[in-house]
């Protein structure tokens, strides 16, 4: 008997598979973490790549520093203090500093949510606030884009002289990768640069763990040299969410030293499809909502076959997460509905999500393990079950012999590729 610990909130689910069963974990390569991470964030701080310095910014009088919110797991108590310290020892007293929570369409993070994200001396000690992709008077325009993307940016952002971001890189199912300047490109921007950089998703180029030429990811760099984003600290963790390298600098220097870093730890390669696959997020924040759990279903579509079923592991304790969402997909009959309006009203924030799940369960069965109400997950056109063991019931029940099982604990983070090689 294969037994298996399934993320879940902030907890475990456990889960039994027959040795009968062939059963592939598809997890990120075991590294382990640096043996001591604030040393590991100075001496980024210290040898920063693509020829910039902090030191370089002496003469800063303000400075905003774009973090991401509660739905990132990025060890900000850990990033934070070094740079911060950094920035003191220029001259650049922390009244003159303002930590920016970089939302993007996410609804803003209420001052008392600030201590999820927060340590309590920094909170104490710098100014923190919230931005808001819907208050256009918060708002400045810096241009447009190659592709048309008009650039709103938050004004307490604009208006620093000295532009930081700090996030985690890692795996985005259309973006390619998180980090270097997206925690501001997009975590600061306006409601109108966020919809029209995310309508670029429908180019089939620009897809999980693609860079250099994704349309999406092109936008984004645009976007953070309108910006004028100067440095980047950016974090690679493990699934144990630990971690194992830092890098600071030149945002696109981050990028391309970061990235082949995150392709050996989050890459894994199987030789075909499988016919059931059980997927979880990676568990809080990754399920804090269904529009953050569906970048699992994205990923483990990409390694079921048509026809097969997925299994979605994900507590989603905040609901769908996207009000604009529920209230698109209320009432639609079917996944193909959903295709079918989406291809004809064109692309909006909200309405995508319905879209992103309905392209990989149309031609799939998914089964939903969560906290949520069983009549939501029903009128969002997935099927609820009361436990992980009922959905394995269900799943296993119609499996042809010699089926293929896949397990994906840490579903939002896994690069999985077919490859008949597997070395």
């Amino acid at each position: 008997m294969a037994e298996f610990r399934i993320p879940y909130g902030r907890t475990q689910l456990s889960l039994r598979l027959d040795d009968s069963f062939r059963t592939e974990l598809l997890a990120p390569a075991q590294v382990e973490p640096v043996p001591d991470p604030s040393q590991a964030v100075r001496d980024a701080l210290s040898h920063p790549m693509g020829g910039v310095r902090l030191a370089d910014f002496t003469k800063a009088r303000s400075v905003a520093i774009a973090i991401s919110d509660k739905t990132r797991p990025v060890p900000h108590a850990i990033l934070l203090p070094p740079l911060l310290q950094a920035l003191e020892k220029l001259g650049i007293p922390p009244g003159a500093i303002t930590l920016i929570v970089a939302t993007g369409l996410h609804a803003p993070m209420k001052e008392a949510e600030f201590a999820d994200i927060l340590p309590a001396d920094i909170l104490a000690r710098y100014r923190v606030i919230s931005h808001n992709a819907m208050a256009m008077e918060e708002l400045v325009s810096l241009g447009k884009t190659r592709l048309g993307t008009t650039v709103q940016v938050n004004r307490v952002f604009a208006d620093a002289d000295l532009r930081l971001v700090v996030g985690n890189l890692e795996p985005h199912q259309f973006m390619g990768f998180s980090g270097g300047v997206k925690t501001a490109a997009i975590g600061l921007a306006g409601r109108d640069t966020i919809n029209h950089n995310h309508a670029l998703m429908l180019d089939p180029h620009s897809d999980l763990a693609r860079y250099e030429d994704n349309p999406a990811r092109e936008d984004v760099e645009e976007i953070g040299r309108l910006m004028g984003i100067h440095f980047a600290l950016n974090a690679v963790i493990n699934e144990s969410k630990q971690i194992v390298r830092v890098l600071a600098g030149d945002p696109q220097a981050v990028m391309r030293e970061g990235i082949p870093l995150v392709l050996q730890l989050y890459q894994v390669r199987v030789t075909a499809p499988f016919d059931l696959l059980i997927a979880s997020p990676g568990g809080h924040p990754k399920d804090i909502n269904l529009y953050q759990a569906q970048k699992a279903l994205g990923h483990a579509a990409r390694v079921t076959r048509q026809g097969g079923t997925i299994i979605l592991v994900a507590a989603c304790p905040e609901g769908t997460g996207s009000r604009s969402y529920e209230d698109w997909v209320a009432g639609m009959g079917s996944h193909q509905d959903v295709l079918e309006r989406f291809q004809r009203e064109g692309f909006r924030i909200g309405p995508h999500k319905a879209f992103q799940i309905a392209r990989d369960a149309a031609p799939r069965r998914v089964l939903m393990v969560t906290q949520m109400p069983p009549e939501l997950v029903q009128r969002l056109l997935l099927t609820p079950c009361a436990s992980l063991e009922a959905a394995l019931e269900i799943a296993l029940r119609g499996l042809p012999p010699a089926a293929r099982i896949g397990i994906m604990p840490w579903a939002n983070a896994t690069i999985p590729t077919i490859s008949r090689d597997k070395g």
